[in-house]
């Protein structure tokens, strides 16, 4: 069993007992320290400008031109936290407990009310920078609801909060780089990670503009490289983003914990065809203020397909507010996974909408009849905006069509409470690990986590390692960063020798298509089981008749994505056995085989609360699993409902 390393004692008091039990470094002896940190979202970019302001040697890479171009601008609705400023009966309390529930019972407590916690201090950081957070009348910062909920705790900046936030967390790190206390590297990616007697010592990357296969040391490494989505081909995720340094980390020893957790959002632009590389995401703040619904019979969802009738033809009485329905304490504000599953089901039956029938619809006239067309639009213009831009018709005037897509992974690194992975001296923050959302992540807890971690308990808990390790530089010629650059060296050169029929961009198509039909909303056995083996297939397809052009001495996308999709094929294996072996259903991993007479989620809490943490055993080896048993002391595992 694994060890979390959770401190004793009472919940609300575990995190600040555990900080003053922490070794400190001397201010002095900071210096003598260099961090990595790779990858400049909201985590990496406020974990870096944090250690950077203690005084460490940060060196930070990302492989975009810029730290601005991460993934964490795309979201779109808010951030949480436990402010209370409605006077609603929020606290850090519900904030943990509403967390744990949309979970599904499947994270560790201890670091969900940590997260709940800081979130009060997240939003101070985030205002002291200059966030534009939306505000009253009176000037003080606005609130709005967000699914999973039943107060609102959710600061928002319109429908741009990651983008806001991260250009107060870039104006941070900027200042330390102007300073010298951060050597920013752009264009860079990282491509595997050195250990020396088993601690994380350095990583290999390779310069995305000349190639150069280059070596870097540190005394601690940081991934802070989001999540796998693009697994699936289509996601909301920036076509960019990958798995490649989570997976090479694993392959030197950090466990990787529940695969199988992908978030399926529910408010995504519907899928128009083949020619797509990537899906938009609609903020679920919209759920706030538009009413979901789809016609109550298979006739009138043919007849409106076919251009028979228009939507305004459909009267009020024959339209079916199906999540208002089903959960009228929740209505349209019911968690992701359950408003994903149940806009399968109302599809799967014949009634969706749109030319091809895969989309709901999310209707805001109501909304503007009640509070008017401006008012909506000041509070979700941009967003209205962008969906016009993609689909040429106008939310003001019509419904907009969403489906659910994928969106977000709660599986990731396993890391302990102080977020170290099962390699020493190598630590995973945001997305990039599993700990806080269970097996489903609630709105505006993405940003939430992302900067917890990065601005208020990694500068504490790296401190903690850095201090049992001694002041002596990291050997840079040691025999492990030769050997590991050679190995870097000869995958980019196995790589580019493939010069099969296929494109790479054929062999990834192929395996989000697996994966979204059988790994995707819904999974059952033998669906599992039969994509196992297409995926074994495929990658004996990708290894033996892709082609990958161009050379290594230059800018070359087709080897970028090469081996991120290598790394994609061998994920998408271990996710499956990961599903397959929760035999239970929960949160976003849902088993068709384990469900309640009305179709809900049901859980088996006496053989499955724990995580699953996967150790790679070798190439075509199967990984051996490792439980962390979940303990409850503080709330009450039960059977979620959101009626």
């Amino acid at each position: 069993m694994l060890d979390s390393k959770v401190p004793v004692g009472p919940l609300a008091e575990k995190w600040s007992k555990h900080k003053f039990n922490l070794k400190l470094v001397n201010p002095a002896n900071k210096r003598k320290y260099t961090i990595i940190v790779v990858g400049t979202g909201l985590a990496g970019s406020s974990a870096a400008a944090s250690l950077a302001e203690l005084g460490y040697n940060v060196k930070a890479f990302c492989y975009q031109d810029s730290p601005r171009r991460a993934h964490s601008i795309a979201a779109q609705g808010g951030i949480n936290a436990a402010k209370n400023y409605q006077n609603d009966g929020d606290s850090v309390f519900r904030l943990f407990y509403d967390t744990i529930k949309g979970g599904d019972y499947r994270s560790r407590e201890a670091n969900v009310h940590r997260l709940a916690e800081v979130s009060v201090n997240i939003i101070d950081q985030c205002v002291a920078q200059g966030v534009p957070f939306a505000r009253e009348y009176g000037g003080l910062l606005d609130n709005r609801s967000f699914g999973g909920a039943q107060v609102s705790r959710t600061f928002y900046a319109r429908g741009q909060t990651g983008q806001q936030l991260l250009l107060g967390a870039y104006s941070a790190l900027n200042r330390q780089i102007n300073k010298g206390t951060v050597k920013m590297y752009n264009r860079h990616e990282m491509l595997d990670l050195v250990t020396i007697d088993g601690h994380a010592r350095g990583i290999i990357t390779r310069n995305m503009v000349t190639g150069a296969i280059e070596s870097h040391e540190g005394h601690a490494v940081l991934l802070c490289t989001g999540g796998y989505g693009n697994v699936f081909f289509l996601s909301t995720n920036a076509m960019g983003c990958n798995v490649t340094a989570s997976w090479r980390a694993h392959k030197r020893g950090a466990l990787f914990a529940n695969p199988c957790y992908t978030q399926i959002h529910p408010t995504c632009i519907p899928v128009t065809g083949d020619h797509q590389s990537k899906l938009t995401l609609m903020s679920e703040s919209l759920r706030n203020d538009g009413r979901v619904w789809v016609p109550k019979t298979v006739e009138l969802a043919q007849r409106l397909r076919k251009g028979e009738l228009k939507i305004a033809d459909i009267k009020e009485e024959d339209r079916d507010y199906y999540l208002e329905r089903k959960y009228p304490s929740f209505g349209n504000l019911v968690p992701r996974d359950v408003a994903s599953r149940n806009a399968k089901e109302v599809v799967d039956e014949g009634r969706g909408v749109g030319a091809s029938g895969v989309a709901v619809f999310l209707d805001f006239e109501d909304a503007i009849k009640r509070l008017g067309e401006d008012a909506v639009r000041a509070k979700y213009g941009n967003l209205f905006d962008m969906y016009y831009q993609i689909t040429d018709e106008n939310p003001y005037k019509q419904p907009m069509r969403i489906y659910p897509a994928v969106h977000y992974t709660m599986g990731g690194v396993w890391v302990d409470y102080n977020l170290m992975t099962s390699v020493p001296g190598l630590y995973a923050l945001g997305e990039c690990n599993f700990s806080d959302h269970g097996a489903n992540r609630l709105g505006a807890s993405a940003l939430m986590q992302g900067l917890a971690d990065g601005y208020f308990v990694i500068p504490y808990t790296v401190g903690d390692y850095l201090a049992g390790l001694g002041f002596a530089p990291v050997d840079k010629n040691h025999p492990n960063f030769e050997s590991t650059r050679k190995a870097v060296e000869e995958r980019v050169h196995k790589l580019l020798s493939l010069k099969g029929n296929k494109t790479v961009d054929d062999i990834h198509k192929k395996l989000g298509h697996i994966m979204w039909e059988y790994c995707g909303m819904a999974r059952n056995e033998a669906g599992l089981t039969k994509a196992k083996g297409l995926i074994q297939e495929l990658r004996k397809e990708f290894w033996n008749d892709v082609t990958v052009l161009g050379e290594n001495e230059e800018m070359n996308q087709s080897l970028e994505k090469a081996g991120r999709v290598a790394d994609f094929l061998e994920l998408g294996e271990l996710m499956v056995d990961d599903a397959l072996n929760r035999r239970e259903s929960c949160g976003g991993h849902f088993r068709e085989e384990s469900q309640t007479d009305e179709g809900e989620a049901k859980r088996d809490d006496e053989n499955f609360s724990y995580v699953s943490a996967w150790e790679y055993k070798g190439d075509n080896q199967p990984e051996v699993l490792h439980k962390e048993v979940l303990e409850f002391e503080n709330v009450k595992l039960t059977q979620r409902s959101y009626k």
